[in-house]
Parts: C-alpha cells; sequence; structure tokens
C-alpha cells in the first residue's frame, strides 16, 4: 500500500538530493545556488522493500505577500496538505536557523506527521546541529547524508509506520513516468500518453496545464522563466490516462548564460525525447519566431508527434490574416511535418482546451499507424507505374519492394537495386505521396533506402 512524502525546509538544505536518491535517478535539477526548485516535483520512490510517493518542494521562504516566493511557498503549504508525513529537512553543519524556528512552529500545528531530517551528517558531521534540533519540538532529528546516501536505513524505520497506515486519498494516486518512455504499443495497453508542452518562457505552458487539471498545480505569473523542472502530473482525459509534462521555457543557447538555466533546458530537452506528442505553444502576438522553428524541429528530429497551440488567440483582431501567415510559415520552413494539427486557445480562460486534446489523440493515432506490408506493396506497383524513378547513368534503379519496419513514427524501408543511385527528389515524392495516399498527415515520417531483392519474387535478378 503507497503513501506520499513530502520533503520541504529553508532553500538549499539538500532537498532535491534526496529526492533523486529516492526515486533512483538524476530527475530535480541540483545546484549550489538557493530557490533552485520552485514548482513541486512528484516522484516514486523507494527505500528497500518501501515504496510511496514522493514530493520535492521549493524552499520554505518568511513571506506573505504575491511576490514569486510566497507563490513558491504556497504550493509548498499544499504539498504539505496532500501528504500523509513530511520530512522536515535543515543542514547540520549550519544549525537550526531563525527561519527553521519559524517554520517548526507552523508545523507543529499542521495535521501531518513530522519527521525533522538533518541533511549533511556524512562521518558524523553536524553532530551538533543535529543535536540543536530537539528544541524544535518536533521529535529525535534523524542524521542522513541524502548526498552520500548515509542514514537511509534510519530514515526507512522512520517512515515504515506510515507504509503500514497507507494513503489519506489512494484515489488520487497516479504513478508518473518522470521522463521513464517505454516503447510498447501504448495505444493497445493502456499505458499513459506522454504528453509535453513545451515552447518559448512566458508564452502560457503553466497556465495551460493548470487549466487542464483544473487547479493551481504550477507556478505562474508575469515573470519570465517560472518555471525549471518538467514536472509529469499524471492525469485523465475522457478515460485515456496521460502523463502531462509542463516544461521549461527554451531560449536560445547562445543567449543562455545562467548555469541553472541551461540546466532546465536541458531538462525540457530530455522531456521532448521521452515524450510521444508535443504541444508547441505560440504566443498569439509573436509567433512562429526563429527560436520557435528551432522547438518544433528538435521536436521532429527526434520523431516525435507534434502539435501547434496558439495562445491568447483572444487578443487578435484580424484573425484570418493571422491563421494565414502561420500556415504559410509552416508550409515553408516545416515541410517535413506537413498538415500539423493548429489549434487556438486562451489557457486563461480555458477556451479550445477540448479541441487541442482531440487533436494530441489523434495525431498520437497516426503516429502509431501501421499500413500491411500487402497494402503497402500494391501502393508501391501503382506509385512507380505513375512515376517510374528517373534514369542515372543510362540505366534505371529497380525498386523491388517495401515494408514498414516500425511505428512512431511510421518508418518505411524501400528495397532497391542501387541504394545510391535513387535521387533525394524522388524519395521526398515517395514520402510525400505515402503521407498523402495514407493519410499521414502531421507527424514526422522516415523512408530508409536499402539494397535487396523482393522476398516475394524468386524470379527477381
Amino acid at each position: 500500500m503507497s503513501f506520499t512524502v513530502a520533503i520541504i525546509g529553508r532553500p538549499n538544505v539538500g532537498k532535491s538530493t534526496l529526492f533523486n536518491r529516492l526515486v533512483g535517478k538524476r530527475i530535480a535539477i541540483v545546484d549550489d545556488a538557493p530557490g533552485v526548485t520552485r514548482d513541486r516535483r512528484e516522484g516514486d520512490g523507494k527505500i528497500a522493500d518501501m515504496r510511496f510517493r514522493v514530493i520535492d518542494t521549493a524552499g520554505l521562504e518568511d513571506v506573505s505577500d504575491n511576490s514569486l516566493e510566497a507563490r513558491m511557498r504556497a504550493q509548498t503549504e499544499m504539498a504539505l496538505e496532500d501528504a500523509d508525513v513530511a520530512l522536515m529537512m535543515f543542514d547540520a553543519r549550519v544549525g537550526i536557523t531563525p527561519t527553521d524556528k519559524h517554520f517548526s512552529g507552523l508545523l507543529r500545528k499542521s495535521k501531518t506527521p513530522i519527521i525533522v531530517v538533518a541533511n549533511k551528517c556524512e562521518r558524523g558531521a553536524g553532530e551538533a546541529g543535529r543535536l540543536e534540533a530537539y528544541e524544535l519540538g518536533l521529535g529525535e532529528p534523524i542524521a542522513i547524508s541524502s548526498e552520500h546516501g548515509e542514514g537511509i536505513g534510519e530514515l526507512y524505520d522512520a517512515l515504515k509506520p506510515y507504509a503500514d497506515q497507507g494513503r489519506k486519498n489512494k484515489s488520487a494516486y497516479k504513478p508518473s513516468a518522470d521522463g521513464d518512455y517505454d516503447d510498447d504499443d501504448d495505444a493497445v495497453s493502456g499505458k499513459p500518453l506522454q504528453l509535453a508542452i513545451i515552447g518559448r518562457p512566458n508564452v502560457g505552458k503553466s497556465t495551460l496545464v493548470n487549466h487542464l487539471l483544473g487547479s493551481e498545480r504550477m507556478l505562474t505569473g508575469p515573470e519570465a522563466g517560472i518555471t525549471r523542472d518538467s514536472i509529469s502530473i499524471g492525469w485523465e482525459y475522457k478515460g485515456r490516462t496521460i502523463n502531462l509534462i509542463d516544461t521549461a521555457g527554451l531560449r536560445r543557447k547562445a543567449r543562455v548564460t545562467d548555469k541553472v538555466e541551461y540546466l532546465s533546458g536541458a531538462d525540457s530537452r530530455r522531456a521532448i525525447d521521452f515524450s510521444q506528442v508535443c504541444i508547441l505553444l505560440l504566443d498569439a502576438e509573436d509567433m512562429l519566431e526563429k527560436q520557435d522553428l528551432t522547438i518544433a524541429g528538435s521536436v521532429i528530429d527526434e520523431g516525435r508527434a507534434l502539435v501547434i497551440a496558439v495562445n491568447k488567440w483572444d487578443l487578435i483582431k484580424d484573425k484570418k490574416e493571422a491563421m494565414q501567415k502561420l500556415e504559410d510559415r509552416l508550409q515553408t520552413s516545416l515541410p517535413q511535418v506537413r498538415g500539423v494539427p493548429i489549434v487556438t486557445i486562451s489557457a486563461k480562460n480555458g477556451k479550445g482546451m477540448n479541441k487541442l486534446l482531440d487533436a494530441v489523440f489523434d495525431v498520437f493515432e497516426v503516429w502509431n499507424r501501421r499500413i500491411p506490408t500487402g497494402q503497402l506493396n500494391r501502393w508501391l506497383e501503382q506509385v512507380l507505374h505513375d512515376h517510374q524513378p528517373p534514369l542515372v547513368g543510362g540505366r534505371r534503379i529497380k525498386v523491388r519492394y517495401m515494408t514498414q519496419p516500425k511505428t512512431r513514427p511510421p518508418t518505411f524501408a524501400l528495397f532497391v537495386s542501387h541504394t545510391k543511385g535513387l535521387p533525394e527528389s524522388y524519395q521526398r515524392y515517395m514520402a510525400n505521396a505515402l503521407r498523402e495516399d495514407f493519410e499521414l498527415w502531421g507527424i514526422p515520417l522516415r523512408l530508409h533506402v536499402r539494397k535487396g531483392k523482393n522476398p516475394y519474387n524468386n524470379n527477381d535478378d
């Protein structure tokens, strides 16, 4: 039976390092700079045979205005409320600070049980600071080193009673992939669809995620670059399970000088790598700049399905002209995904949400499409009848056979007599014909030319 553990504490005490250790992989961004974590991040944690949901949170700040820090604190408080038990972590080498004392007073009033964790106690260091924690009135502090893995056995013992009790809200528990991706047939197996929301900074990605979830799950605000980690959240739409992944905004690499922003960008690119469908969110008032095309290109290069969502569409006066410009630019700059779905939305007021998600599942179905070999070769025969390959060096290349070895994206192998002789222009012609005749619109399509014989023709020379 699973339960939920929240990790809370001041900034830069090692919460994300412990989170990464408990989930068994480097998911949360870790840096010496304070305040790196902003949104709460969830993952499937374990210690030996114990399984639980673990939440990494932003550092607790003593603020209550409408600042970014105050909104981060509100997210942490929501995580505390949702958890079955919380680990209050502090830096034992620094000792107990006034901020620790302030928040311990609030935590004593919380309905969620608290376990005090003294971090950075490797090889007996920080023992004096650990002993100071008794004055918080929250019980015996456990000495650990999240970086070196010391004290995890003691943490297991402290969490065991809550594992036996189970979760407060079992119906809300949904495992998340946290970037893991299995290339099985998810459409058949019922596995979650991995859906990443990507785009430049401040185009409304987190606002879109919050509206889809129906709660203020992600931090939003006027500040650019609020989201730093890629956050995966389990969710359902019309009975289909989705892992919804909010990502940090991607700027041109030449403009990125901050280390944390660099790490955030790498995390976003990893989310693209392990997604299945990506929603590229554009700002309707400033859409399809060079960086948007670069992001779209990275999705296509990874072979992922793409949906373009134009946010803040309600602010555009001449909608017909704006859409025509967008379609023309896509036709010129992204011909390799002809027919990519374009959905106009307003993340702020929720317009276009159902249309957007329907487009996601439609393109996901095309991305998984497989064409039977017999049908494919009957099509090939007709294509060759209508348009033979050009002569090369006075000889015509024999196109013998075609098959589809894989989906996601649809990938085709074309067997010919001489691989070097088939012009790229003819390969593009065949790829475009495949897309049009089999309605493979809006997805990357792979065509590989191979040398070989038709296995169904024993007389083939």
